[in-house]
């Protein structure tokens, strides 16, 4: 199947800029649907062969009509917190319902998606259920005869991230962090390697049919994971790791924030921890990255010693 021209629902994201950037620097024709093109276009307007097209892709026919001639779909929406009750299942099941209805209309054969490790239809959160539930319409697609293949990312880590960064901008003003569900086990992966994979898959005909987890080589505790982004910024911070009792009653009023930081689902969310037993998969032809070199050379160049150890990184040593 030869794909020459892919819509990439969720384009102007942080994942999506990366990919868009991996397919244009493989002549691919990359089409970009957004609402808010303005915001979108300083960093996908000066991508060769990248086209950035005003559309809500909620609605069936503006996506229809943006996916017109295209040979292969990205899927890469998805939320954390809900504005509005609804929210998740709007953002991962219907628009993944729509999106694969679109590629059957469209005769559109190809169809890659963004799923979250963990997901899970029974599983304890609503984000976990909703990711397993438009894994159940994607599957279904691919018994159809739409050829499929869904990526399970860990919490995905590089620079202009939402979890890393996070923490850098909290740490940079708290005296001291009570930090709850301390425990929660992660395995980030670099946007970098994410975005290879997606871009690599579209070529590699075997990859049809298949699921593949998106992980890290390391392990990390959220509290471990603070206590790195203290030390690289120079904000270390002493840990208050709460209970989990306290974590839950934490998540619960940070929830009625107007600026979602945690909510009480995202508390149910770290319940499973998001590991896997899979490594990177090896027909992708690399490895997966480590984090913490990467993160001081994003988050600690601010600092004389970070932009000191970012040079050593650099150098190997």
């Amino acid at each position: 199947m030869s794909i020459n021209r892919v819509c990439v629902v969720g384009g102007s994201g942080f994942v999506g800029r990366h990919i868009a950037e991996r397919l244009a620097a493989r002549g691919v024709r990359v089409i970009v649907p957004t609402r808010n093109r303005e915001r979108a276009k300083a960093d996908l307007i000066v991508l060769p062969s990248v086209e950035l097209v005003h559309a809500d892709v909620n609605d069936a026919a503006q996506l229809a009509a943006v996916a017109a001639g295209c040979d292969a779909m990205i899927n890469l929406v998805g939320i954390l917190h809900e504005r509005r009750a609804g929210d998740f299942t709007r953002a991962h099941v219907t628009l993944t319902e729509q999106a694969l209805a679109v590629c059957r209309e469209r005769g559109i054969g190809r169809y890659l998606h963004m799923s979250a490790l963990g997901a899970d239809a029974a599983g304890p959160s609503q984000y976990l259920r909703t990711k397993g539930e438009a894994e159940a319409r994607v599957a279904a697609a691919q018994a159809a005869g739409l050829a499929t293949t869904v990526f399970r990312p860990s919490v995905i880590f590089g620079d202009g991230d939402s979890f890393l960064t996070l923490f850098a901008q909290l740490l940079a003003v708290s005296p001291i962090v009570p930090l709850g569900s301390p425990d929660a086990r992660f395995q980030p992966v670099w946007v970098e390697d994410v975005a290879h994979a997606f871009a690599s898959a579209l070529a590699l005909p075997q990859t049809i049919g298949q699921r593949y987890d998106l992980v890290g080589p390391q392990v990390w505790t959220l509290r471990e994971l603070v206590e790195l982004v203290g030390r690289v910024t120079g904000h270390a911070r002493p840990v208050l790791g709460l209970s989990d009792g306290l974590s839950a009653l934490q998540a619960k009023l940070f929830g009625l924030l107007p600026v979602k930081l945690i909510t009480y689902d995202n508390y149910l969310s770290m319940k499973v921890d998001n590991v896997s037993a899979m490594p990177y998969p090896e027909l992708f032809g690399r490895s997966a990255s480590a984090l913490e070199p990467i993160a001081r050379q994003y988050l600690g160049n601010a600092t004389p010693r970070g932009r000191y150890q970012a040079y050593r990184d650099r150098a190997g040593r």
